[in-house]
């Protein structure tokens, strides 16, 4: 029987890939220096070659030491674990110069030296957009956010987001609904997956979608890692559509190097009443573009939808199927309340309100926000 294992990549084609590890893993070295270098040698390998006073021509002399040092102990156990991990089916890893790489990325300020790449590889040629939004994410922000991913897909856009919990999670369970599929950049190494409980959507996103990562096998999540990673969300992205964000979110970052990388920033407007709205509501003012529907962020990019019909974030609920309820959810409107103020508004008794607000809230009709008010979730299409 013929052995189908899939084979290390050869010695000569992975020692190009292993000088670019080198480079990217000296000391001091970040991506501009790394730039600098290359621009001036042409390649990863003649940095090496070129000898400590050659460099110290063009970066300081801390650096050109740490760029003529002989290959530590620990890099080496680095580059063998990083062929190993080549080996295995879908694993890539492209290098700033390789053709496959994204061009929008290529063009950014600090574009990364390596992209690490688990998944479909041929979805960094597509087009692409970024869906972001907080982590603590209301029920129907992360409604609002799987509808418009799943949209966006279905348009043939893929979807680049995070992999964070609530609305990043949420994009990317929708993208993967549609043909477009998804990307998700994360801030640790491959053999990394954070957050845990996020393991099973990194699976289904290797599988159907892509997993990339700048950061070398072993990364744990580091704090700065992901405000960084955000540059190559918003670099690979034709435009960014923020759904939820407080006014310190990190979804602004994004969206803030979006607009410095030219990129089309977009953002869903919320209540006035709630923190999740006023990151959204900061964009808007400094000129990011109200969005309602998808047929917006669409038309915004000069997409037309090649599978269905692009829809909008929600629709409401029929009178009909209301029932008894419909009078509380009518006097909820679409706003956070407090249910004091709700108490007021329709009458009646205290214990009463309670169950009726945890009957819909089992019923997936009303939410629960922080400090303690309620708000009505309407049904996305």
């Amino acid at each position: 029987m013929q052995d189908t294992a899939p084979q290390p990549a050869s010695q000569n084609a992975f020692a190009a890939i292993a000088d670019w590890i080198r480079l990217e893993q000296a000391s001091g070295v970040g991506c501009r220096t790394a730039s600098l270098l290359l621009d001036a040698f042409g390649s990863p390998a003649a940095i090496f070659r070129a000898g400590h006073a050659a460099l110290a021509a063009h970066v300081p002399a801390a650096q050109a030491s740490s760029l003529s040092a002989p290959v530590a102990p620990e890099l080496a156990r680095l580059l063998d674990a990083t062929h190993a991990w080549l080996a295995q089916p879908d694993h890539h890893i492209l290098t700033l110069h390789d053709p496959g790489y994204p061009e929008a990325l290529r063009h950014i300020p600090d574009p990364p030296l390596l992209l690490y790449i688990n998944g479909r590889r041929e979805l960094l040629g597509a087009p692409m957009v970024a869906v972001v939004g907080s982590r603590n994410a209301s029920v129907q922000g992360q409604a609002n956010a799987q509808a418009f991913a799943q949209a966006l897909s279905e348009a043939g856009l893929c979807v680049v987001s995070g992999m964070a919990l609530g609305i990043d999670t949420a994009a990317h369970e929708g993208a993967l609904r549609g043909p477009g599929s998804t990307i998700a950049v994360t801030g640790t190494g491959q053999d990394r997956v954070y957050p845990a409980r996020n393991r099973a959507l990194a699976h289904r996103i290797a599988e159907t979608g892509c997993i990339v990562s700048e950061y070398a096998l072993g990364t744990p999540p580091v704090a700065n890692n992901f405000p960084r990673r955000n540059r190559i969300i918003s670099g690979m992205s034709a435009g960014v559509l923020v759904i939820e964000a407080a006014a310190q979110s990190g979804s602004l970052i994004t969206a803030q190097m979006a607009a410095e990388q030219g990129r089309e920033v977009f953002a869903l407007p919320g209540s006035i009443h709630s923190a999740l709205a006023k990151g959204c509501h900061q964009l808007i003012r400094e000129g990011a573009r109200l969005v309602e529907t998808v047929d917006e962020v669409l038309d915004a990019m000069r997409v037309s939808p090649l599978i269905a019909p692009a829809r909008g974030p929600a629709q409401a609920m029929p009178d009909d199927t209301m029932d008894d309820s419909g009078a509380l959810l009518a006097a909820l409107g679409h706003h956070p309340v407090a249910p004091d103020e709700l108490l007021v508004r329709i009458g009646g008794d205290a214990a009463s309100l309670a169950g009726a607000l945890l009957a819909l809230e089992l019923a997936g009709l009303v939410e629960r926000l922080p400090g303690g008010q309620v708000q009505r979730v309407v049904r996305v299409a």
